[in-house]
């Protein structure tokens, strides 16, 4: 399947975009005034240990401690010893087994392993979300182009999604064969398909070099304290996404552009012909229609092709996602009917559930279907649809009462998280996009105003809280809007105006309608 690969970097945001022929299927953001910790290695201090839970807390320096399950912890990655090289100490031998304390799947209590003040080199594994901190594991990957290193495993794993099998044996045999000569395990990328042996040991060896400089960071820095970030989001984008079934990866900012062809380049130079500076007067995410998608994921209704939609309710609980038939009467048989809607529901459902990066407990409330048979087509299929999704999922057959149920590993916030707050007029129940969200798209709009009309003056009507907001934290920006633009602004609270709503007029005083 052909892919293309969008990214849109301004001043407040850099947005990806991933498009399978033509169609988006996923979008992540990152915010300029919020640092993401998701990748990093930390040393940090146990600051609480608690057993009946079997959790600890770890002070890694951020505004709230990080969260650390035993299940994270299956190695000793204390400081306070080393091994060879200087790197932390991996043995759990050295603490007598008692499988009467820890619970079902554990041998241990998590006070067994771990003590309070104790430092240990963790990473993020799943990025601070609301209220909670990050969450931490002990069990560190290293991830190159090709290969994700394990230094605390004998893993030997291909990505599912290399289907040779032929190839994947190759793939195998070679790390097999490097790990006389190395300690750690290995997941072999999609990526990696066709790679020489000598390409496999060469990003092997600067892991192990990493993994090293790791070790002796560790021991020089105190707790708590950063010892490896991980690389810039767009350069995170190209390392992960950047495979041979993508035809181009376009990038909007000069500056942007330059960084991701300098790690090509220093990476997979064999890419580079891939890669394009988008240059159009229209925006990038408008021309792909991007923008119009991402409005739509917003939306807790999505409508099928065939008349049919789906409600999509995220809560702190879990995700429900419904089916209905809506409009579609389809064909003479009902089963048939029912069955066409569910199997169309499949693939947009699936879709969804990536592109929001829902996470957590989600159910699938699929149109009741009573043959058992139309069931076990509609199962398999969503179950084959999941299998290309890099988050790990665990899906369950239907239940008693036609639920589909299912988690999917969460890493960072959701789309609607990052995008939407609670909704000040209906005191909480629905939500409406964030003021700092409708800053941006604000200041966009500003910009696409004066590409379309050349006008020197314009005239701003927002909500009071988003002027507030302008004036406050973005006024840096909005000088530099002005001064790039050689543009007069005059902005305008308007406390009537939703909070969503704003209105651009020219110098004669006729109000600009954008397309």
């Amino acid at each position: 399947m052909e892919k293309e690969i969008l990214i849109s970097d301004d001043e407040y945001e850099t947005r990806c975009a991933v498009l399978e022929e033509g169609v988006l299927n996923e979008i992540q953001i990152e915010r300029k005034a919020v640092k993401p910790v998701l990748g990093n290695l930390y040393k940090g201090r146990v600051e609480n240990v608690l057993p009946g839970m079997q959790v600890a807390f770890v002070d890694i320096g951020l505004e709230r401690h990080a969260f650390l399950h035993i299940s994270d912890l299956k190695y000793n990655n204390s400081i306070n010893g080393s091994g060879e090289d200087g790197l932390p100490t991996l043995d759990l031998q050295a603490t007598p087994p008692n499988k009467s304390r820890g619970g079902i799947g554990f041998p241990y209590l998590i006070t067994d392993l771990i003590s309070k003040r104790e430092e240990i080199l963790v990473q993020v594994c799943k990025e601070p979300i609301g209220s909670k901190g990050a969450r931490v594991t002990s069990n560190i990957t290293l991830p190159g182009r090709y290969v994700v290193y394990l230094p605390n495993s004998s893993t030997i794993g291909v990505s599912r999604r290399l289907e040779s099998e032929s190839e994947r044996d190759r793939l195998r045999d070679l790390a097999q064969n490097l790990k006389a000569d190395v300690d750690g395990g290995f997941i072999i990328r999609t990526a990696a398909e066709g790679l020489s042996e000598e390409e496999f040991g060469a990003e092997i060896r600067a892991l192990i070099n990493q993994w090293k400089q790791v070790g002796e960071r560790a021991k020089r820095k105190s707790a708590p304290s950063l010892i490896l970030k991980d690389v810039s989001f767009a350069n995170r984008i190209v390392r992960d996404m950047l495979t041979k079934d993508v035809k181009q990866l376009l990038i909007d900012s000069q500056s942007g552009y330059k960084e991701t062809v300098d790690y090509v380049t220093s990476i997979m130079p064999n890419m580079l012909d891939r890669i394009s500076l988008y240059k159009n007067d229209t925006a990038l995410f408008e021309a792909y229609g991007v923008e119009e998608e991402l409005q739509k994921a917003l939306s807790e209704k999505i409508w099928l092709k065939c008349g049919g939609h789906i409600i999509i309710q995220q809560t702190e609980a879990m995700v429900s996602i419904d089916v209905n038939t809506g409009r579609f009467v389809g064909q003479s048989d009902p089963d048939n009917t029912i069955l066409s809607a569910n199997l169309e529901a499949v693939d947009e459902v699936v879709r969804q559930i990536q592109l929001r990066d829902l996470g957590g407990i989600i159910v699938v409330d699929f149109i009741d279907m009573e043959a058992h048979a139309h069931r076990k087509q509609v199962f398999k299929i969503l179950r084959e649809a999941l299998r290309k999704d890099k988050a790990r999922t665990n899906i369950l057959h239907f239940s008693d009462l036609g639920l589909v149920e299912m988690t999917r590993q969460r890493t960072r916030p959701s789309l609607s998280t990052l995008l939407t707050e609670q909704c000040p007029y209906c005191e909480g129940h629905g939500t409406i996009l964030s003021i700092e969200t409708v800053a941006i798209r604000l200041f966009r709009a500003i910009k696409t105003a004066y590409r379309q009309t050349q006008q020197s003056k314009l005239r701003i009507l927002a909500n009071d809280h988003i002027i507030s907001h302008i004036n406050a934290q973005m006024y840096t920006k909005l000088r530099e809007l002005k001064r790039n633009l050689k543009l007069e602004l005059t902005l305008e609270p308007d406390a009537d105006l939703h909070l969503e709503d704003y209105r651009i007029f020219v110098a004669n005083g006729e109000e600009l309608y954008l397309d």
